[in-house]
């Protein structure tokens, strides 16, 4: 059992195999330690999130190590079937890996009974153990940009079948119809840990599979009749966000939320909402509305002018950080940031919008949560009063928003994977200036150097639970910083992770700004403390 850092909250347990994982993870759930807030199982690691202010790294490492590892998982009685076409694009490349002929793989396949060990990667995505050996294959040399909702695939001892279009280089050897992520099911995650699974070949079934009607994901009001905001002009969707959406990573949902926490909290404070009230992230700028409603909004975050136009056609420009009262009729425009990337608008009451597994944040990546913002869109406002404020007019911002030609400084713990990294790739890492390339989102910060990370090999790293903040480098040596809408799991090593203190800031980063990591501890193993 190995304790690697990951950030300044999270630490990665390494252990000798998949049995001793869940067996910790089993552990875990069922006596917990005080202070943990999150676990994320995965081939050989455990990620643990963890409240500093309740027990430090070195107690946590210590109270672990005692924990019995000899446990096996139990499966549930719950069988899961999945039909399937076997005509994947990978699937003469498997037979050729495994020595078997096209029939045999798939026979092997339907034959064997598996169990969903631990979810990952995406919603819903199920990582399946406990099939025939002799289709144990590696992940392709080279992943693909966008594999198919339902594709079913193998990736060394691990089968799977994605939930939705994503990249992905597992083998593709097959497609079911099925959804694997339905959020009208409860719980929306067909595969739940400890479920078993059989897959059938429809070619040779002759079942006919009926698949349950549509339904509606729309989350955002669009009725007219109740105080709204009318959109205008979105050059970008804007999403709606709070603090995240915590308590899910069993069904493979990371929390998301606003990439510039501190901005959304204060945009409340300005307004008198409680401050995890739901706002909308706005990104470059350009954003305009209508109101049809008497109220009070506020702008934080990215530094944008601001002009309100009355139902008379009289203009006047408004502050940031400061509350705006609006009357129905008036129309807000907010321009293009000086500075920054994202700005945060607040409503006194916030907006009426239905959560989705507890929480309004919008996860790109995921598709979980209400809809993006666009043009038309009309934004309920809520009317519930009874846990407001009073407005403040003393709110500034956490920290100046960078520019397109700022050098960015973010604090990094190193760890867990350096060991996969020369000496000469970790200085890169920290002395050398990264540029902020257009491919950035809100799921993570793509940079570019002029020496990419130089890795002792290119080895495959098993799948483990990634923090927000990491800085995972694929085989090109060009690092992506993870944001909010990361997977929750990924393959490629991380070299360490941005400070939580400093998330915010990179929220804010824009294209073409250059960032400077600078490490803050050592990296390698945590020591428990002697009992």
């Amino acid at each position: 059992m190995r304790f690697l850092p990951v950030s300044l909250t999270t630490i990665l347990v390494e252990l000798a195999n998949l049995d001793e994982t869940l067996a910790l993870f089993a552990s875990l759930e069922a006596n917990p330690v005080a202070g943990i807030l999150d676990m994320v199982p995965a081939a050989r690691t455990l990620m643990i999130r963890y409240q500093r202010e309740l027990i430090s790294a070195e107690a946590l490492a210590s109270e672990i190590s005692t924990r019995d590892l000899s446990a096996k998982l139990k499966p549930s009685d719950h069988m899961v079937e999945i039909p399937v076409t076997y005509d994947g694009e990978d699937l003469a490349d498997v037979a050729e890996l495994t020595g078997l002929s096209v029939e045999e793989v798939i026979r092997r396949h339907t034959e064997s009974t598996f169990t969903v060990a631990f979810c990952g990667f995406a919603p819903g995505f199920g990582y399946l153990v406990g099939g025939d050996p002799a289709l144990h294959v590696p992940r392709r040399k080279s992943p693909r940009t966008r594999i198919p909702a339902g594709a079913v695939a193998l990736a060394g001892n691990f089968s799977g079948v994605y939930p939705q279009a994503s990249p992905g280089g597992w083998q593709i050897i097959g497609v079911t119809r099925l959804k694997m992520w339905d959020l009208s099911r409860d719980p929306p995650a067909l595969f739940q840990p400890g479920h078993q699974v059989r897959f059938s070949d429809i070619a040779k079934s002759g079942k006919v599979y009926e698949l349950p009607a549509e339904t509606s994901t729309i989350n955002a009001a669009r009725h007219e009749d109740t105080a709204h905001f009318k959109v205008l002009a979105a050059p970008m969707p804007a999403v709606f966000q709070d603090l995240g959406r915590f308590g899910q990573t069993g069904q493979g949902v990371s929390a998301s939320g606003a990439l510039d926490q501190s901005a959304l909290k204060t945009a409340n404070r300005v307004v008198g909402n409680p401050v995890g009230t739901t706002c909308l992230e706005i990104t470059l700028g350009g954003f305009s509305f209508e109101s049809a409603a008497r109220t009070v909004i506020a702008f934080t975050g990215a530094p944008c002018p601001i002009s309100l136009r009355d139902a008379k056609g009289h203009t006047l420009e408004a502050a940031p950080y400061q509350p705006i009262a609006l009357e129905t009729g008036d129309v807000v425009t907010l321009g293009q940031p000086t500075a920054g990337m994202r700005s945060y608008l607040s409503v006194r009451g916030g907006f009426r919008v239905k959560p989705v597994l507890g929480s309004m944040a919008t996860d790109t990546l995921a598709v979980v949560g209400p809809d993006p913002v666009t043009v038309a869109t009309v934004l309920a406002l809520a009317e519930d009063t009874t846990a407001l404020t009073s407005v403040s007019l003393t709110e500034a911002p956490a920290f100046p928003c960078p520019t397109a030609v700022d050098i960015v400084t973010l604090d990094v713990v190193l760890g867990p994977r350096t060991d996969w990294f020369t000496e000469k790739g970790l200085s890169t890492l920290t002395d050398q200036l990264w540029q902020v390339t257009p491919q950035s989102s809100r799921v993570g910060i793509r940079l570019a150097g002029d020496v990419a990370l130089e890795r002792f090999d290119n080895k495959e790293l098993p799948s483990e639970g990634t923090a927000t903040g990491a800085i995972q480098v694929p085989h090109s040596g060009q690092p992506v910083l993870f944001l909010a809408d990361h997977p929750l799991t990924g393959g490629y090593p991380v070299i360490g992770a941005v400070a939580e203190y400093h998330l915010d800031l990179a929220g804010q980063i824009p294209i073409n700004a250059k960032i400077r990591f600078r490490p803050i501890a050592p990296f390698g193993e945590i020591v428990p403390n002697k009992r």
